[in-house]
């Protein structure tokens, strides 16, 4: 350890990303990619910003981009917020309006990287289990009289079950927490749930958190947005340009704009990955496995007799990698990214190889 580092260095426990392995010919089922690529218009969009123009910086306030997220979610684009990816997003957020009051509270199974953000800013946080059947309970959320929270994250769909809230049920949260941030991590909701975006306009505590990484196929991009009442998002803004003024360059701008107007690819690609995922969700619940509800571009599963990592390893030996959780509650699920229809009929035949089923 360096005697260089600073206190708050020393005591950080960083987050872990998924495996990105360079093998051949892999079936690369771990870190929730969307297994089909941009939207053609994104990409000749980046194509065409790639010249003299680099030599400039970007807008710092990439307001053509705020402006498409606007009109897509009917909001104006000043209740827009854009980041380097949602993870710099959420960042800002933990600084700009989770620390003020602590503790905050969060599921306890659920996107590892919230702890990590307490942690860099010295925050207290409180984990809320998650249900038997592994869902969010709202009502778990609601403080005693006089007990402070701080504020309320998770992301819904939950990562990593799969697991979705009902739109019903986060209203429910937000008028028994009027006095605390309640933020919605949006990351996979494209994939059949509800975004809660609508109710920024009648609940100002409301702050909606989404990426273009998963369901607009932008994960080497780095985009994320958040949609929140104007005094959130100005509180975001000011640790931002106290941060970084120029968080996207303008090949993300220009390329994350163009996605948002290409609606068309988006909704085709979403409903097929929702359609794959389903398929294999029935092909595996016929090999036994338990699988959780999903409406992400992943499912969670486990089998009642057969150990997780071991079904892990024995798919990387044969090519085919998923993410496993060694962590309470969790150690015998897997998580498996939905991949094209070729991908997962390779997942399917090497588990029915390795189950004998």
């Amino acid at each position: 350890m360096s005697r260089f580092w600073s206190d708050v260095v020393k005591g950080l426990k960083p987050y872990v990303p998924g495996e990105q392995p360079k093998l051949a010919n892999l079936v690369k089922l771990n870190t929730n990619e969307n297994p089909y690529g941009p939207s053609p218009r994104a990409l000749e969009a980046i194509r065409a910003a790639t010249g003299e123009s680099l030599k400039l910086y970007p807008d710092p306030n990439a307001e053509q981009l705020k402006l498409a997220i606007g009109k897509y979610h009917a909001v104006d684009s000043s209740n827009v917020f854009v980041g380097n990816g949602s993870d710099e997003v959420l960042a800002h957020v933990f600084l700009a309006l989770l620390k003020q009051a602590q503790p905050i509270l969060f599921p306890d199974i659920s996107y590892s990287f919230y702890p990590v953000y307490c942690g860099l800013y010295q925050m207290d946080f409180e984990t809320i289990p998650l249900a038997k059947d592994f869902s969010i309970r709202v009502d778990d959320y609601a403080r005693p009289h006089g007990e402070k929270c701080g504020g309320i994250i998770f992301p819904n769909p939950n990562a990593p079950t799969g697991c979705l809230v009902p739109l019903a049920e986060i209203e429910r949260l937000l008028q028994s927490n009027r006095d605390s941030v309640v933020v919605i991590d949006e990351a996979y909701v494209d994939f059949g749930g509800e975004s809660a975006i609508p109710l920024t306009v009648s609940y100002p505590n409301l702050l909606v958190v989404q990426t273009l990484s998963k369901s607009r196929s932008l994960a080497g991009l780095r985009v994320g947005f958040a949609v929140g009442h104007i005094d959130l998002i100005e509180a975001l803004e000011r640790v931002k340009n106290s941060f970084n003024s120029y968080p996207l360059d303008r090949l993300a701008i220009a390329g994350a704009v163009a996605a948002f107007e290409d609606r068309a690819y988006f909704e085709q690609t979403c409903q097929a990955v929702i359609a794959t995922r389903e398929k294999l969700s029935g092909e595996l619940k016929a090999f036994g496995f338990e699988v959780l509800p999903s409406k992400a571009n992943f499912i969670f599963v486990r089998h009642p007799q057969h150990d997780a990592q071991e079904l892990a390893l024995a798919l990387r030996q044969r090519s085919i990698i998923v993410r496993h959780f060694k962590l309470p509650r969790i150690e015998q699920f897997l998580r498996i990214t939905v991949g094209t229809d070729g991908q997962c009929a390779a997942l399917t035949a090497a588990l029915k190889e390795i189950l004998g089923a």
